[in-house]
């Protein structure tokens, strides 16, 4: 199989790194300060730009494109940019050639269900995006899983838990605190690359699968687990309700605040996924030794 994944970053270098013991794969990055590091994880390096589409004619044809460009944590317009615009061109621009691809993975968040007020939610779940970012996500979502099809290429949303592992552990966040109440969703970086490349060697048609771990973690309790392991005092707590008394919040602070709901995994899973991070203990071990080697 030919990969090309388009926004080569966090997620994109580990699945290259994955994809490149058994395909060819060439990572695009939009500047030449990246290529090293896709060249360093064994694969191609392109020097292309999403939001630019006559640049994407430097990207062979392929079997599959993964996109999972980043908007570098701006705001709305800038993930609209890169998002919608640049991904709509991408498909555009890869349905053109002679040679199109057949598979598209988008990689999205699930900050697009908004609050669910900790219930559980799946890929079933109604959408509710309570920020102007997340709004722009469910229309992208809409153009891989209905546009790309539209064009003759199939569309799968691979809907990230939050990304955790080597590089963003935060354990200070929660180690020092305060921390307030919630839930964590969550997935190891090595299992969200390989659930996409699982999507893509298992041929899986679904247009949508949420990838997250086995366990959503109440915020607290994994704080207290976490100072346990590292031997530390386990820090402050907060309710949300003494965390929103901060005048300071801005109003996406708040809404972030405000949102609860656990992710399930049942649909990954039942198409025969298997994670190597089932939960936070096994996915936090390496930091952990880390912390308590350097302290």
């Amino acid at each position: 199989m030919r990969v090309a994944i388009l926004g080569c970053g966090y997620v994109g270098l580990e699945l290259g790194r994955q994809l490149a013991t058994e395909h060819a794969v060439w990572g695009v990055r939009r500047s030449a300060s990246g290529l090293d590091a896709i060249e360093d994880a064994g694969f191609t390096p392109v020097e292309a730009d999403v939001t630019d589409p006559d640049s994407l004619d430097a990207v062979p044809d392929v079997d599959a494109v993964v996109f999972a460009a980043s908007s570098g944590g701006r705001g709305a317009d800038a993930a609209r940019a890169v998002f919608v615009e640049g991904l709509e061109a991408a498909i555009d621009h890869f349905a053109a050639r002679e040679s199109p691809p057949d598979r598209l993975v988008y990689t999205s968040s699930t900050g697009v269900y908004g609050d669910h007020g900790g219930d559980w939610v799946d890929e079933g779940t109604p959408l509710d995006p309570t920020t102007a970012k997340t709004e722009v996500l469910v229309e992208a979502e809409r153009l891989a899983r209905e546009y790309a099809p539209e064009q003759g290429i199939e569309g799968t949303v691979a809907r990230f838990a939050g990304l955790y592992g080597p590089d963003r552990y935060r354990l200070e966040r929660y180690l020092e605190g305060p921390v307030t109440e919630g839930y964590l969703n969550m997935v190891h970086r090595d299992d969200a690359a390989g659930a996409v490349r699982f999507l893509l060697e298992a041929d899986i048609d679904e247009d949508v699968v949420l990838v997250a771990d086995d366990e959503p973690a109440p915020k607290w309790d994994f704080a207290d687990w976490l100072a346990d392991q590292c031997g530390v005092a386990t820090p402050p707590k907060r309710t949300k309700e003494e965390r929103l008394e901060d005048g300071e919040l801005s109003e996406a602070a708040r809404r972030r605040i405000l949102t609860s709901k656990r992710c399930s995994n049942a649909l990954l899973k039942e198409l025969g996924y298997e994670l190597t991070y089932p939960t936070y203990r096994e996915g936090y071990r390496a930091a952990i030794e880390a912390y308590r080697a350097s302290h």
